[in-house]
């Protein structure tokens, strides 16, 4: 009697997208690339810019106070505010909001000071969370109005991960472009040389830079000797206003370029809408009673961590130090393309080794690199930097998306919340590197890096192995692995 219902919803469901037209998978597919490109221009611009915040804006750890406000209020805002904003304005039109949000955040940087960015760094958090339980809870519902036009031949499981993927590459070009735009940018007619020409003074790179480099707190008697020479006023000003012409093309692109989710109410409406203000909080609580959601937060506060690490930790440690300021970008255009690659390549090496073997892959490789880093004396080759980067890039992606659509596959019809928590959770892990960067060494948050890696992996192990056991007792479960191939009825 189930199974004929949800045949019955399917029919009705399948009728309906069929009177939208026979190119509507098509148009679909067109949602997912217009909603790519717009997160690419505005993350062009947020990435380009929080790249530089650690080491522009060093004098009383400024940079890294801003980006651990950021995530702060990204904690706060995925608790209160998801479920609220995208019950009244839709996914459609959160992302158009979310996008200004971020707005006051770049045209701070033309006068950075704690009066500026601090606030403006706040309203970009309260915008984010909104943002990307918006963003992942419009392709999840897509994926199935997709799943339904094929007749169901293709799971929803597998198109979840497939479109993740796509907007991915997207979203990841962003680090490409928006370090590609600050290199440029800043390097223009700089009289400096190729290495080292933005440091005061000269330093043993291999003896004070990379895993090596101190705390400001620890180096405050030694900080003439890495004081990092700021560009030019001129060339800031320029790179802002470029920025921030970005973030206005995404907001606009959005708003009249992706449907409604309202055109696929046939294939399932919004959770959010019985859901009254008073009650966000607790559906977001709520879904940490789920065991396996209680699993996944390490690994997903170990994503945050190692995002964290890679934007301050590793341009000012590793490149600003090592190579000056100008060559941030030029080494973190490794990491958006190596993302880009990962993002791209996931669901194919998915669908060959499976899950768990490439997630196993990717925790020895990632820890490997970390304790190459560890051991790494840096020099003044600026392709070694960008070789490390670029590694650390293809872990990155990887994570990204298979936790991600982990969380849409485990929890169909929960979406905001399980998606609330993973931004909630990958918050708290971003904030938590953030506020360590004034205190500790760069040794030491790479060994909790490492550490953090560890936990979050036997998390998700375990949840595969109790969907092993649940499954010998019963094969009809639903959870599968997304490697799978689409099946035909």
């Amino acid at each position: 009697m189930q199974e004929a219902t949800v045949d019955a919803t399917d029919r009705e469901a399948l009728e309906a997208i069929e009177k939208l037209g026979p190119r509507e998978k098509w148009r679909i597919v067109k949602n997912i690339a217009v909603l790519g490109f717009a997160f690419m221009i505005h993350f062009t611009a947020f990435h380009g810019t929080s790249n530089l915040q650690s080491s522009l804006h060093n004098d009383g750890s400024l940079g890294a106070y801003t980006l651990a406000c950021i995530y702060g209020s990204l904690i706060l805002s995925n608790l209160f505010l998801p479920v609220l904003v995208i019950r009244h304005l839709g996914c459609k039109w959160t992302i158009v909001v979310s996008f200004v949000a971020y707005m006051p955040y770049i045209a701070a940087q033309f006068y950075p000071s704690f009066a500026t960015l601090i606030p403006s760094g706040l309203a970009v958090g309260f915008g984010g969370g909104p943002l990307w339980c918006a963003k992942c809870t419009y392709l999840s519902i897509i994926a199935e109005a997709f799943s339904v036009a094929t007749r169901r031949k293709v799971r929803t499981e597998y198109l979840i991960v497939k479109f993740f993927s796509l907007f991915f590459v997207f979203y990841q070009l962003a680090q490409v472009l928006g370090n590609l735009i600050s290199f440029t940018v800043l390097s223009y007619g700089s009289e400096s040389g190729p290495v080292n020409g933005t440091i005061e003074s000269a330093v043993n790179v291999s003896v004070t830079c990379g895993a090596n480099y101190e705390a400001p707190i620890q180096q405050a008697a030694n900080q003439a000797a890495l004081d990092l020479k700021r560009p030019e006023p001129e060339q800031l000003n320029r790179l802002t206003g470029i920025f921030l012409a970005c973030m206005v093309a995404a907001s606009v692109s959005v708003a009249l370029g992706v449907d409604s989710l309202k055109r696929y109410n046939m294939v399932r409406k919004s959770p959010t809408n019985g859901a009254s203000g008073m009650n966000t909080l607790a559906i977001t609580v709520r879904q940490l009673r789920h065991k396996y959601q209680l699993l996944l937060l390490p690994i997903v506060s170990f994503i945050g961590i190692e995002q964290a690490f890679i934007t301050v930790d590793f341009t000012k440690s590793f490149v600003a130090c090592g190579l000056g300021i100008s060559y941030i970008g030029y080494a973190m255009i490794s990491f958006g393309l190596a993302n880009t690659v990962a993002a791209a390549l996931t669901p194919y090496v998915t669908k060959h080794l499976g899950r768990r073997l490439l997630i196993l892959l990717t925790f020895l490789f990632h820890a490997a690199l970390i304790v190459f880093m560890l051991l790494w004396k840096p020099t003044d080759q600026y392709y070694q930097y960008s070789i490390i980067v670029a590694c650390w890039g293809l872990a990155d992606g990887v994570w990204l998306i298979q936790i991600n659509s982990l969380s849409g596959i485990l929890f169909p019809g929960n979406e905001e919340a399980a998606f609330s928590n993973f931004r909630l959770w990958e918050a708290c892990g971003s904030v938590i590197m953030y506020s360590a960067s004034s205190f500790f060494p760069t040794f030491h948050k790479l060994l909790f890096v490492l550490g953090m890696m560890i936990v979050g992996t036997i998390g998700y192990g375990t949840i595969e192995l109790m969907e092993h056991r649940a499954k010998r007792i019963d094969s009809s479960k639903r959870f599968e692995a997304v490697s799978q191939e689409p099946y035909e009825n």
